[in-house]
């Protein structure tokens, strides 16, 4: 009998997150070409008519800049489960839409650059899943070209991130002379053989200790030792402690070459968990048998520039989702249907008609819907809400042709459903001069952008002297608005922001008058 407990043990829903140029949009499309959602090459994904993307990295402004900026959720099967796969934005000034998207997943992986280690952006992006307790997997990417000693970046990954490395394959070769890989966990060798541009899996030739000697010599000597001094260590995979966020089971490849692509999926399979009952806001767990509930993680509108629709994708957290079920969503209160559900591949869409827990849909102009809500078929629930990060950059906007008001309001709202950037209105301004707020510089960019390609309403931004928020509340409000370097403006959930010109000064304010609300969010530029 199919429940949606024995449908959620096959789900496995993960997210890869990296720092830009790791090579994670590359390995996202070799998952999809070894979980034959690409036919025989990369590139060769069948749609209604014609042919598929095969990237996840759909938006313009992403194809010229070569990096992430959205998050895409790909599914496709793989030997007897159904993956869900979150890509997420590469760049730290995204960390927010990253931390939305590692809500509605059980695990990520973490692809590092083998020339270049833990950088900046990877710590940022693993204080993420820490903040999220995700456990996560390593991919040592780009092993056939020159980079780190792989001991080194063992100990490099131990140290920033003070969690344990336990490699599952181990490379046999030195950066840049990539031969194969070692299980650690059976001593067998799989030796890999180059495809054309990589466009179709690689061809893999798995052989013995005495084997590998006398094919792979030196090579396999002295990656039989590091093997073995690392199983003398215990640096052994352990499922315990890679749930815990204790340990990282560690891959080692090459996406561009496929190389290493097929074990990492297979532990993918055998590691991350299946989805589990969730917490609620209340602090008990709804059992994944229980009626359909699930969790809006992100609004994206502007996917399909002929439709000009609005997408919510919603995790399945229990039960089962059928197309056209009466839905209730838990912050307004109103039912709405669900006909127009799709299960997502990147750009692309198609007419879903039944979900599972771990599952990802999206509800196509599902309008009363916002990040954070929960919907359920029967009765309203809450899951915990999600926090807001702190932002660090303040740029006032106005259109720059007043005739495209009505297109520049429209455009800002959509914007704020989004979490594309904040929102902060003046009580006295409203939408004639917003401030919008940012994590990062680049949110103004894709604001900007989006507003003159998607919405007609080209605008100017305006630098304001304000470098810092923390969150106030009404009775606080009055106070702080009547003092100097110091302004008051309001989130369309009616919340506050207390904007400040320095630090100094919002310390100096903070400790003069401690009986105003002046609250700490959730960090500055991502998680401290």
């Amino acid at each position: 009998m199919t429940t949606p407990s024995s449908e959620a043990a096959r789900r496995r829903t993960f997210a890869i997150i990296s720092h830009p140029d790791a090579g994670k949009t590359t390995l996202t499309e070799k998952f999809l070409l070894y979980g034959g959602a690409l036919g025989a090459e990369a590139g060769a994904v069948k749609a209604r008519e014609g042919r598929r993307s095969a990237t996840s990295d759909w938006m313009e402004l992403e194809q010229q800049r070569g990096i992430s900026i959205t998050s895409a959720a790909l599914q496709f099967p793989y030997r007897d489960c159904v993956i869900n796969l979150l890509d997420t934005p590469g760049h730290r000034d995204f960390s927010e839409d990253t931390y939305r998207v590692l809500v509605a997943a059980d695990a990520a992986v973490m692809v590092l650059d083998a020339a270049k280690g833990i950088e900046p952006q990877t710590l940022k992006l693993f204080e993420v899943c820490r903040e999220r307790e995700i456990p996560f997997l390593t991919f040592i990417n780009k092993w056939d070209r020159p980079g780190l000693g792989a001991l080194e970046l063992l100990d490099q990954i131990e140290e920033t991130l003070v969690v344990e490395p336990t490699p599952v394959t181990w490379p046999v070769g030195i950066s840049g002379d990539f031969r194969g890989v070692v299980h650690q966990g059976t001593g067998t060798y799989t030796r890999f053989e180059r495809t054309a541009r990589g466009s179709t899996m690689a061809p893999e030739l798995d052989m013995d200790g005495d084997a590998a000697a006398e094919a792979e010599g030196e090579s396999w000597e002295a990656a039989a030792e590091e093997s073995e001094l690392l199983t003398e260590l215990g640096r052994v995979a352990d499922t315990k402690t890679f749930l815990a966020c204790e340990s990282t089971p560690v891959f080692f490849g090459s996406a561009l070459t496929n190389f290493g692509v097929r074990h990492l999926l297979n532990g993918v399979v055998d590691m991350v968990p299946p989805p589990a009952p969730r917490v609620l806001a209340d602090g008990t767990r709804r059992g994944l048998d229980e009626s359909f509930s699930g969790l809006v993680f992100k609004v994206q509108a502007g996917m399909d520039k002929a439709h000009r629709d609005r997408i919510a994708f919603v995790r399945v957290c229990s039960g089962k989702f059928e197309r056209g079920l009466i839905a209730t969503g838990s912050r307004t209160g109103r039912t709405f249907s669900t006909k127009y559900a799709q299960t997502l591949f990147g750009q692309d869409r198609e007419t879903i008609d039944e979900a599972w827990p771990g599952d990802i849909i999206g509800l196509v102009n599902a309008n009363d819907l916002g990040v954070g809500d929960a919907i359920t078929e029967g009765a309203s629930i809450e899951f915990p809400a999600l926090p807001a990060f702190a932002p660090e950059h303040f740029m006032t906007a106005r259109v720059k042709d007043t005739s495209k008001f009505k297109q520049f309001r429209k455009g800002i709202a959509q914007l704020d459903e989004e979490g594309a950037v904040q929102v902060l209105r003046d009580p006295d301004l409203g939408d004639q001069a917003p401030v919008l707020a940012a994590v990062g510089q680049l949110q103004f960019e894709v604001a900007t952008h989006r507003l003159e390609n998607e919405f007609g309403a080209p605008v100017e931004l305006t630098q304001t002297k304000f470098t810092i928020a923390r969150r106030t509340d009404d009775e606080s409000a009055a106070t702080l608005r009547a003092m100097p370097g110091v302004d008051v403006l309001s989130r369309a959930d009616g919340s506050k922001l207390v904007l400040f010109e320095s630090r100094y000064w919002m310390d100096r304010v903070i400790a003069d008058h401690p009986e105003l609300t002046i609250e700490r969010m959730v960090a500055e530029g991502g998680l401290n």
